[in-house]
């Protein structure tokens, strides 16, 4: 067995494809704090607040046995008026909170209709399902359209998208989205991973600000990106919370997080609402850098959020810009398959509110030069 994992890390190597951990260092242009929450005091006070207000450190099981302690409920409250639905549920991780959801309310005579450009997480809650799935072209909405038309079986239909893509950095369109599942009696989940902190009144979202939250299923929001902190929600209806407690895998067997993380989250929620300036420096700079980006003849795709990809095609090209760039000090990673399809690999921009638009100046310098060396 080991041999086998050696040669298949060298077949890794070989392509270019091997990953390793390394410690950011520099401008941060990989990172998922998009506010620039994650070393704002306050977080920190809410968190040796609870720990000083708690009695215990540990949650000590899950929430159905002995992890359910009053600020998760209290958390679950807070954040489904947050966004404007009956409840949410509150999950360890984003990933846990996709298989969750999708592992559990899916059956094997669905079909599920998956955008191809959905997160890794998306698609295994997908395949944990084992329903019926149909992948359709990224935001195709033509293609969707004929595909839901085509679909007769006698099981539920549901569609899955992204609200903001997390690899391309494109909207997804979420009055259309909604106009085809209600003429063809299907479901909407939408995972709002990049959009919740970042996108409309208070960053509660591109769903609410669609004003379509009533006729969504579901929505997911990470809280570890913008929010600067842990877990994630799942957010809908009454019925969905209660549907989850008692069917979603990952939510029932797995223990609770510790109070003061919900004291954390919290706090990043209220942090969040308050942050209208930093969400508008955020969208300018990430303008900047698309405009910068286009005037030196890199192609920005279809990029209209803070997460701007540059496609270079190879891995190699990829990971020789990567580390052009981090020799000039900005810190950022090439993003192989299979993250993203093959031919594609890319640098991912992941723009934060830090960021001024002498940095993304500076960036375009670097990069400018890394081209030119490179030869592309």
């Amino acid at each position: 067995m080991i041999e086998r994992m050696a040669a298949r890390l060298c077949a890794l190597r070989d392509a270019d494809q091997f990953r390793e951990l390394l410690v950011p260092a520099g401008i941060p242009l990989c990172s998922n704090d998009y506010l620039g929450l994650a070393t704002h005091p306050r977080l920190k006070e809410a968190i040796a607040r609870a720990l000083e207000q708690d009695a215990q450190v540990a949650s000590t099981g899950s929430r159905l046995l002995s992890g359910n302690h009053a600020r998760w409920e209290q958390l679950e409250s807070q954040f489904a008026d947050f966004i404007g639905v009956e409840a949410a549920l509150y999950f360890p991780s984003g990933y846990a909170a996709n298989i969750g959801l999708l592992g559990s309310i899916l059956k094997v005579d669905d079909t599920v209709f998956s955008d191809a450009a959905n997160h890794a997480s998306l698609i295994d809650g997908i395949r944990l399902s084992r329903a019926n799935r149909v992948v359709f072209p990224h935001l195709d909405m033509n293609y969707l359209e004929d595909a839901l038309r085509a679909q007769t079986g006698s099981g539920e239909k549901v569609v899955v998208v992204e609200s903001i893509f997390s690899m391309d950095g494109d909207r997804a369109p979420i009055a259309q989205l909604v106009g085809l599942c209600e003429r063809f009696d299907a479901s909407l989940i939408i995972d709002e991973a990049h959009a919740t902190g970042v996108v409309g009144t208070g960053g509660r979202g591109l769903v609410y600000a669609a004003g379509r939250s009533e006729h969504v299923l579901a929505t997911v929001h990470t809280c570890g990106k913008a929010l600067a902190s842990m877990g994630a929600f799942v957010a809908g209806s009454r019925t969905l919370r209660e549907f989850l407690i008692n069917h979603a895998r990952p939510f029932i067997f797995t223990t609770a997080l510790p109070p003061y993380s919900a004291a954390h989250v919290s706090e990043a929620v209220v942090l969040a609402s308050q942050a209208d300036r930093e969400r508008e420096h955020l969208a300018n700079v990430s303008e900047h850098l698309r405009a910068r980006m286009r005037a030196a003849g890199f192609s920005v795709t279809t990029s209209e959020s803070q997460i701007v990809p540059l496609i270079l095609g190879s891995n190699q090209t990829a990971l020789r810009f990567a580390a052009a760039l981090a020799g000039a000090g900005f810190a950022v990673r090439a993003i192989r398959p299979p993250t993203v399809p093959p031919g594609s690999a890319r640098l991912r921009f992941s723009l934060n509110a830090t960021l001024s638009t002498s940095n993304i100046d500076a960036l375009m310098d670097a990069l400018t030069h890394a081209g030119g060396v490179s030869g592309n």
